[in-house]
């Protein structure tokens, strides 16, 4: 059985590699290729998540790099279009909700391949997002839908979706998470920052808050008032950092562990699961992140309005704050208030979703 996995962000590396891991061993014999659209391409934030997770060197690049959403997802469809004819899969695996999962999934539809999309069935219910569109849009014409919670279910027969196209499986993000928690505690990343006292992570990237400096400047303050003399790694994502330099807001950052907002590069897979691990609180944007704090115990703040994963403050430890100053302050003393350790893990975060996907691709072949 031929699987085309297909991978553009970091978050998608995340996913995928216990996949591949799951494929190569299962008694079925499955032969697996590798495909990366280059969404994201700096070495920086996309080669060291390879080399952390073990993922091979992809066995296609297709380069296509960043652009406007139009532009991008024809630039993805354009290059993925011939590598499907070539290599003929029996299955496309998708995952996620970024241009590239769409992207591909449309062109492999309409090329009569059969599509399987992980992650499916997550919904914000928010519209103005890109993310939302392209998990709806993916869904819709996806043939095998892997969900990671009875939410997802439930929202994906509310659109119509036949319940036999659809699959409980848990998360595979968390399989790679539990796989390698021991060697990123190992790295102790706080240590070697220079770290001895309780701290804080930040992250920051989507357009909505990176973007306009009046509002970077508003958060960064918000979080600043909030976490008090806590010092606060921030690992600066290369939007942010360019709206940070253009906007003169360099005053916000230090460059030592002390009280404030340690600036830092972006950061390994191993090491930034490390320093979450580890940390008071976690103040985010990411959608991967309400999902591993959840699992690790660790409080989180999450700087959107809406989020979908509602499993995570349901049963977990996110706080959905948006991105208004009073509501991040508030949120972040109610997570500094909360205990290291707290929420529940959900049903079938277990570290072997991925097992569980490739026993229903098999049964299916």
């Amino acid at each position: 059985m031929k699987l085309l996995c297909v991978v553009g962000v970091r978050p998608n590396f995340i996913k995928v590699a216990p996949l591949l891991a799951a494929a190569r061993a299962h008694r079925h014999p499955f032969e697996v290729s590798l495909v990366h659209t280059g969404q994201h391409y700096d070495k920086r934030m996309s080669g060291a998540f390879f080399a952390d997770l073990g993922i091979p060197p992809p066995d296609i690049d297709l380069g296509v790099g960043s652009g406007g959403h139009a532009q991008q997802t024809a630039r993805v469809m354009m290059a993925f279009e011939p590598v499907l004819l070539e290599s003929d899969p029996d299955v496309v695996v998708v995952v996620g909700d970024v241009n590239s999962t769409l992207a591909c999934a449309l062109t492999a539809k309409k090329l009569h391949y059969r599509v399987s999309h992980i992650e499916a069935g997550l919904r914000s219910g928010d519209m103005a997002t890109p993310e939302e569109i392209n998990r709806i849009c993916t869904d819709a014409i996806s043939d095998d839908l892997f969900t990671t919670d009875r939410m997802a279910d439930a929202n994906l027969a509310r659109e119509g979706v036949p319940g036999e196209r659809i699959h409980f499986v848990g998360n595979v993000m968390i399989d790679t998470l539990i796989r390698h928690l021991p060697a990123a505690r190992d790295a102790r990343i706080a240590e070697r920052l220079g770290i001895n006292r309780p701290y804080a992570t930040l992250t920051l990237h989507r357009p909505t808050n990176v973007d306009d400096g009046e509002t970077l400047a508003a958060l960064l303050e918000a979080v600043l008032a909030g976490t008090g003399d806590m010092p606060v790694v921030f690992p600066v994502h290369p939007r942010t950092r360019s709206t940070i330099e253009r906007c003169g807001l360099t005053r916000f950052l230090r460059d030592d562990p002390g009280p404030g907002l340690f600036a830092v590069e972006p950061m390994g897979y191993l090491d930034f699961l490390g320093l979450n691990a580890g940390a008071r609180l976690v103040v985010t944007d990411s959608g991967g992140l309400q999902e591993e704090t959840s699992v690790l115990g660790v409080p989180c703040v999450t700087l959107r309005e809406r989020t979908e994963r509602p499993i995570t403050v349901q049963q977990g430890t996110n706080i959905v704050a948006g991105n208004d100053p009073g509501r991040v302050r508030a949120a972040i003393a109610e997570g500094l208030g909360r205990e290291v350790g707290g929420g529940q893990t959900p049903e079938l975060w277990d570290g072997h979703a991925a097992e569980r996907i490739v026993d229903i691709l098999a049964e299916r072949s």
